[in-house]
């Protein structure tokens, strides 16, 4: 019998803990190489919304400066996000969701409304609806009435009870406003 091939090992107590999923044949340890760290899924959540500045990610997630430029990284590589220098400001960039990270609404969807049913918030921050017909869209991010998955860019958001009406930090005051996922968020620099 052989022993398991391991990936790196870190030890925490007396147990050890791979640092990847090398040993993994398995599509899901695949996908967790690239999402499965703790922030990344909510950067690509503020992608989709149309979050696309370094600075409004950092002023939306309070996410520590160095961790959001490691994941903005690794979400580059991957091809869940493309770095691509921003039209209204010169010298600067804006990081864009590609076909790839719009493969992610649907896991997004199903984690949202897992989370809602799990944790018993009656009060959802956010409602997702079909833009071309008004419906809000099913747990997947399906159109109950059209029927079949409705495409990212067709997706409206609309601010739900449970988010706080007066945020502090101007993406989150940007985000109550009805909208479509992908439109970029504008908020003019200070």
């Amino acid at each position: 019998m052989t022993e398991p091939k391991l990936g790196k090992v870190t030890t925490v107590g007396a147990m050890a803990l791979g640092k990847d999923y090398a040993a993994q044949e398995c599509s899901v340890a695949r996908a967790l190489e690239v999402v499965g760290e703790r922030w990344t899924l909510l950067v690509v959540r503020d992608a989709l919304y149309g979050v696309r500045r370094y600075n409004d990610f950092l002023a939306h997630l309070g996410i520590p400066r160095a961790v959001l430029a490691t994941r903005l990284q690794t979400l580059t590589a991957a091809g869940v996000l493309e770095k691509r220098p921003c039209e209204r400001r010169p010298g600067r960039h804006e990081y864009v969701v590609t076909e790839r990270g719009r493969a992610l609404w649907p896991t997004l969807c199903v984690l949202g409304t897992w989370g809602m049913d799990t944790f018993g918030h009656d009060r959802p921050t956010r409602y997702f609806r079909h833009a071309a017909c008004g419906t809000e869209l099913g747990p997947v991010g399906e159109c109950p009435a059209c029927g079949g998955l409705v495409p990212v860019e067709d997706v409206e958001m609309l601010p739900g009870p449970g988010l706080d009406p007066d945020p502090v930090d101007p993406v989150s005051r940007e985000l109550l406003k009805p909208r479509r996922l992908l439109q970029p968020v504008e908020i003019d620099p200070v």
